[in-house]
Parts: structure tokens; sequence; C-alpha cells
């Protein structure tokens, strides 16, 4: 791992900025996460240790967009681009933070970083050169789809970091795609501030080629009457870690996540998610899925932070598991931690295998064993593909999983 000897040594950086002095200082007194942590027993160190072992800084190959665009109706943005972002419409505009705002702000948030748990974060802001840190203020209303791309390039280590606001009473639908190419190793970190009565309709689609890793983190912060919905889809990755930390900042406000991850072969891929609500009457409704098969290993971790000042709070996840293979295995754990007394919450699991009675009846009525397993593997995608804000005519997610399975 010579990018950990580096970060021990100081010798990553030539000329650092002051954000990556910042985290390099927290990573090394802890330049790997503990493995006796909850955050990171359950994690491949042989497969963690591949992802750091490509080069980084390398420039970016020429990037292929993974399906056709056909509208012109569609904002596509790719982090690392060389352009200057200055959208404006007479009714939303979209703008690029400053230099000095952008830095604010990350260095505000990376102050209170634990090394352990945000280590993640840490990493990717240490190796994200400044023009692959894209920061977005957005404005308005009828505001266009919106997609942006992150990339890794053969045989490299590519960080890419992502930071928007979403002002006052805005609509925004943004899809993210994160794409890793053959030998490769993608770090994307993402944060959002939703201000007060906004709302965003946020996607997620993450998958590589062959022997591609990916660590992708998410942070978010909600302000009153916010609403923030986010569909997500992780698969075809060696290992992938998707971290997602979402802080209702004074309560009143609405949450609803629906992830999946898709392991095969001996693939590990893993969702860790912790919902701090700050305040009174905050919603959360969130469910993921995994489907495990072959020799892989899927992973769902989740807790749901109440603490006394969110009274009233409305909370539920769910997580549900389909197990392909024997020698699969599948780890869930669905957690609450309240001090609230007034409140409503509830979690469970579920882990589950191909239905045989279902298989028999469709085989008994002249479908294929193949069919019959598409298309109970259909209903159990459906519910997830369908919350992620992306349209069947540019992009048929559901054909390409059952595709795929």
């Amino acid at each position: 791992m010579e990018i950990i000897e580096q970060i021990k040594n100081n010798k990553l950086i030539d000329n650092p900025t002051e954000i990556q002095k910042i985290c390099l200082n927290k990573l090394q007194s802890n330049p790997l996460p503990n493995p006796k942590s909850e955050l990171w027993r359950l994690s491949n160190r042989s497969k963690l240790s591949n992802f750091l072992d490509y080069s980084t800084f390398k420039k970016d190959q020429k990037f292929d967009f993974p399906y056709f665009h056909n509208s012109t109706n569609i904002i596509r943005l790719v982090i690392g681009g060389d352009s200057q972002i200055s959208i404006k419409d007479k009714n939303y505009s979209i703008q690029q933070l400053s230099k000095d705002t952008l830095e604010k702000y990350i260095k505000q948030k990376i102050s209170f970083f634990d090394e352990n748990e945000h280590w993640s974060d840490l990493l990717n802001l240490t190796l994200s050169s400044e023009e692959n840190v894209l920061g977005l203020k957005i404005k308005g209303s009828r505001i266009p789809p919106i997609e942006i791309f992150s990339h890794a390039s053969n045989d490299s280590l590519n960080a890419k970091t992502l930071v928007m606001f979403v002002e006052k009473n805005c609509n925004v639908e943004l899809l993210q795609v994160n794409l890793g190419k053959e030998n490769s190793s993608l770090s994307q970190s993402t944060f959002f501030c939703l201000e007060e009565n906004s709302y965003v309709n946020h996607g997620f689609v993450s998958y590589g080629e062959e022997k591609s890793n990916l660590l992708n983190s998410l942070n978010v912060i909600q302000q009153n009457n916010s609403e923030y919905n986010l569909g997500s889809l992780h698969f075809k990755f060696n290992y992938a870690r998707f971290e997602i930390r979402i802080k209702q900042a004074k309560g009143n406000a609405k949450t609803n996540i629906k992830g999946m991850q898709i392991t095969k072969k001996d693939e590990q891929i893993s969702t860790y998610t912790k919902i701090d609500f700050n305040g009174p009457n905050g919603f959360l409704d969130q469910i993921n899925k995994s489907l495990a098969a072959d020799k892989s290993h899927a992973i769902f971790d989740g807790s749901i932070i109440v603490p006394k000042i969110a009274q009233k709070t409305d909370a539920s996840q769910l997580s549900r598991n389909l197990l392909l293979s024997n020698l699969a295995q599948i780890d869930t754990k669905p957690q609450l931690e309240i001090i609230a007394d007034d409140v409503k919450c509830k979690h469970g699991a579920t882990i589950s295998q191909l239905n045989e009675e279902e298989l028999f009846y469709m085989r008994t009525r002249g479908i294929t064993l193949k069919e019959a397993n598409k298309l109970q593997l259909s209903s159990f995608f459906k519910e997830i593909i369908s919350f992620i804000p992306v349209s069947k005519d540019r992009w048929d997610l559901l054909d390409k999983l059952l595709n795929e399975n």
C-alpha cells in the first residue's frame, strides 16, 4: 500500500493545499481505519489494500458516456472537466462556488471529522486535486434534470469531490454516475446542503469493470421543511463501500432512502448509513436490499440516532436480502439509538432465497428456469430501480441488471 506509506512519511504530495494539509495531518495519526471498529470490522482488508495499490494523480483518460444522450433538456457535467460552469435561465441558475467559498466550507466540515468514521472522506480530499473538486450552487425553479459523472481510469486511483448548495424553495433532480474501468480505483465524496423548503430527488448508480474498486461517501445536511430522496445502486465492483451520513439539522424534514447492492464472484460491496435527527418531527423511510451470489459478500450496517431533542420522530429502516448461493454471505445490521420518548421508530431485516414454489409454478406454465429466475429478480429489483431518477428511454437499468445476473 504505497499510498499509506507515503502518507506516513509525509511524501504523498509535493505542494499540498490547505485542505490537503489538514487531511494529511489527520490521516498521519490514523493512516488506515481501525479494523476492530464496527464500521470497518467486516471490510475485506486484502481488497481494501488492492484499492490503495494504484497510482494517483494521473491525468484522466477520455470519458465515454454509458448511454446515449438524446435530450437537450438535461444538464450533463463530468467532474474533472476543464469547462467553467455558469448556467443562467429566467427560472433558475447553476453557478460554480468560488474557490474561497468552497475552501471555507470544506475546512469547516473536516474540522469535525473523526479519523476513523470519516476516513474515506479524509483520504478522498487528500487525493482530490483542485480540478477534481466541483462546487455548485443551485437556485430557482423548473430546473432541468442534472447528471454528474465520476470515473476512474485504467491502472490508477482517481479521487473526485462534489459539493452542492441547494437554495431555498429549489426542486432538483440529480443523477450521479460512478464508473470504474478495468484495474482501477475510484474515490468519490459528495456533500449536500439543503436549505429550507428545498426538494432533492437524488440517484446514485455505480458500477465497474473487472477488478475495479470504489469508495463512495455521501454527506447530507437538511434544513427545515426540506425533503431528500435517495435511490442508489452499486454492482460489478471487486470491492465497493458506500457510506451515507444524513443529518436533519433542526428537525421538520423528510428523508426517503431506497438502495441496493448486487455482488457476484468473490466481490464485496457494503453500505453503511447513519441518520441523525437533531430536532422534532423528523421523518425517515429507508429500505436497503442486497443480492449475493457465488462466493460474494454483501454488507448493510444502518444506524438511526434519535436524541431527546428529536421528539415526534417517525423513522423506519428495513433490510431485505436475497441469497443466491450457499457459499455467498450477507451481513445485515439495522439498529436504533433512541433517547427521545415520544417517537415512532422501527427496524427489521430478512434474508431469503428465490421462492421454489413460485419457480415450480412458472415452470409448469411453460416458462424456462432462466426466465422464471429473471421474473423473480425483476420484482426484487423494481422497487429500487423505480426510485432512481433516470428515465427508461435513456438507460434501462432493469434490463441491464437482468442481463448481468
